[in-house]
């Protein structure tokens, strides 16, 4: 995979992860979808970083969760991220890969291996607690009993169970929101001749 060239966006939002880094809330921010039915679906999620030498956001979730459905239909979502202490908001609208268990297309082999080796490396970069929830009873179903369960448990070396599933947002347009310098501007991405990805930056009114 080759190195893209840092996005002007991702350096601000570098910036606000730094300076609110004693917080532990600044990890998590929140995913939008468009539902089956049409309307729209929200949810908090938690960073897990950026996909190597590139400006894609990963996160981790259940294959088994509305929001797979809801990305498979339509592959568009948008990041809600605030951040207390500076001040500071991103909004990012993004296409989102799901990065499941699934057999491969071969038309996409080269792709696809390159996907799965990205999602076993992010399953072993989740702490083992984290791990364990893929494990759990079905998302969304009634619970059928009040008592818990007995602990399921996972050898440590054991690559990623069927439920894992990772998600990686690349962003098309950021829009940025610094509220104590009541400054506002809109990075919109587009694609140069060699298909690298160029951002144009425009100062808006907040």
């Amino acid at each position: 995979m080759g190195t893209t060239a840092i996005a002007p966006w991702k350096q601000l939002l570098l910036n606000a992860m730094q300076s609110n880094s004693h917080l532990k809330h600044s990890s998590y921010f929140q995913l939008a979808t468009i539902g089956i039915n049409g309307r729209p679906a929200n949810r908090t999620v938690v960073f897990r970083g950026f996909q190597d030498n590139t400006n894609k956001i990963q996160i981790n979730t259940d294959s088994r969760t509305h929001k797979i459905e809801d990305l498979k239909q339509c592959p568009f979502g948008e990041v809600c991220w605030y951040f207390t202490d500076s001040w500071e908001q991103f909004r990012i609208n993004c296409v989102v890969d799901v990065i499941d268990g699934s057999n491969p297309d071969p038309i996409k082999l080269q792709f696809c291996e390159n996907a799965l080796q990205q999602r076993e490396k992010a399953w072993f970069a989740s702490s083992p607690r984290s791990r364990l929830q893929y494990v759990g009873p079905y998302p969304g179903l009634p619970s059928i009993s009040e008592q818990s369960s007995e602990e399921s448990s996972l050898d440590d070396s054991t690559g990623p169970v069927d439920a894992f599933c990772l998600l990686v947002l690349n962003p098309e347009q950021v829009d940025y929101l610094n509220l104590k310098e009541n400054k506002r501007v809109n990075f919109t991405a587009r694609q140069s001749n060699e298909s690298e990805k160029l951002w144009n930056s425009e100062r808006i009114n907040p």
